[in-house]
């Protein structure tokens, strides 16, 4: 088996894991096993990166279970609610999301 594999095999089987870490919301109207993060969201924010100061929410998840379309300032319905991208990232078939709540005037 290769690495990448056995990532994959470990990211279904541990990581998200409903038993474990992961815990279902829905995104985009699909439920899916994702992991909400405020610690490493803490960490995050403390470095003062850019689009993370203002985050309220860390999600990771499987890259395949989210849409193609992550961009900054895109909306991204979490759990009946619009949530704004203010940064994201993808590796190895993992993608995390940074969301902050769509405030409005």
């Amino acid at each position: 088996m290769s690495f990448k594999e056995q990532l994959q095999k470990d990211l279904d089987s541990v990581f998200f894991n409903l038993d474990e870490f992961a815990e279902l919301h829905r995104v985009e109207g699909k439920k899916i096993p994702v992991v909400v993060d405020s610690d490493q969201l803490n960490k995050l924010k403390k470095g003062q990166i850019l689009g993370l100061i203002e985050a309220d929410m860390l999600l990771m998840g499987k890259e395949s279970d989210f849409p193609a379309n992550l961009e900054p300032g895109r909306l991204l319905n979490v759990d009946g609610r619009e949530m704004l991208v203010a940064n994201s990232g993808k590796d190895l078939g993992l993608v995390e999301v940074a969301l902050r709540q769509n405030r409005t005037g």
